[in-house]
């Protein structure tokens, strides 16, 4: 009984780690630090994290809600491989046509940067996914994690302890293998650092 309540303790635990760092989540509130890192008003603010927002964040949960709701995916996780590579490809649609756009508007380099590496990682996924069902948690995870420790140093590193939570959660929840996990936090930390070498992105000055 004991050991059965623990586990059921566990998963509840590995269920709200998951919903909680969902990549939908974590990109927007990225996208929100850096918006208010780089705006120098508030209008700025709240028309550079509204764009963003949309193409990362509520335009392609909007989209999974309504497959959902039609029965074109059997869960919002997006579990069943086949389901996962036909929806990605959508998000890679958001993701770079609102980096682009962003670009044409001349927005902060910072943020096409970002938007940027979400793109090319989406469109790397729907690639693997094919074949392998690599943790878009994980990527989810570490291409914030990534991007804060390269703006601002040492200050964020307390944040790294949330890349192998969110990874023993998938985990923990069957959702991927250790392999799949890895490759995902891989993914994540590495297009945003190319991207943010090629937009030429440097360390925020400190406040």
């Amino acid at each position: 009984m004991k050991s059965w309540r623990s586990h059921r303790v566990y998963t509840d635990v590995a269920r709200i780690i998951s919903t909680i760092f969902n990549p939908f989540l974590t990109a927007i509130a990225l996208l929100a630090i850096l918006a208010h890192a780089v705006s120098a008003s508030m209008y700025d603010f709240w028309f550079y994290s509204g764009f963003t927002g949309f193409f990362t964040t509520f335009g392609p949960m909007a989209y999974v809600f309504w497959l959902y709701r039609t029965g074109r995916i059997d869960d919002l996780d997006m579990s069943d491989r086949e389901q996962r590579a036909s929806v990605f490809g959508v998000f890679v649609i958001f993701y770079l046509v609102g980096a682009v756009s962003l670009a044409l508007i001349r927005g902060p380099g910072l943020l096409v940067a970002m938007m940027f590496g979400y793109g090319v990682s989406s469109a790397l996924v729907l690639a693997i996914t094919r074949s392998w069902k690599i943790s878009t948690h994980a990527l989810g995870i570490a291409a914030p994690v990534v991007a804060l420790l390269l703006l601002y140093g040492d200050e964020p590193l307390p944040l790294l302890i949330l890349v192998p939570l969110v990874g023993w959660s998938r985990w923990y929840l069957r959702a991927h293998t250790v392999a799949q996990i890895i490759a995902g936090i891989a993914l994540g930390a590495a297009t945003t650092a190319v991207f943010f070498h090629i937009f030429n992105i440097q360390p925020l000055p400190h406040t």
